[in-house]
């Protein structure tokens, strides 16, 4: 498989204790399909590979809380939703 590189915008903030800021670039090594594909991506989308890679890494951190936020919901017991329902019916009433 043949692999490219091409430059990103690390968004690593200074109080992580990163030794980048968002005015570094970096090199990551994908294979032309997929920098094709995210190019195209990007530019649909009237984003610079940059931004758009920050809106996937934005995606896919998105999609793990909620994750966890349906993992919470299955686990919470009979009594706590049933608390929660009487609750949110409460507050129904008060805003109608």
């Amino acid at each position: 498989m043949c692999e490219r590189d091409f430059a990103g915008v690390s968004s690593k903030s200074e109080t992580t204790g990163s030794r980048y800021t968002e005015s570094m670039t970096t090199t990551i090594k994908v294979s032309d399909q997929v920098r094709d594909r995210l190019k195209g991506q990007a530019s649909r989308a009237h984003r610079t590979l940059g931004q758009h890679l920050e809106h996937l890494a934005d995606l896919g951190e998105r999609e793990a809380r909620m994750a966890a936020l349906r993992g919470a919901v299955r686990s919470t017991s009979a009594e706590d939703l049933a608390s929660w329902r009487v609750e949110s019916r409460a507050w129904e009433r008060i805003e109608g």
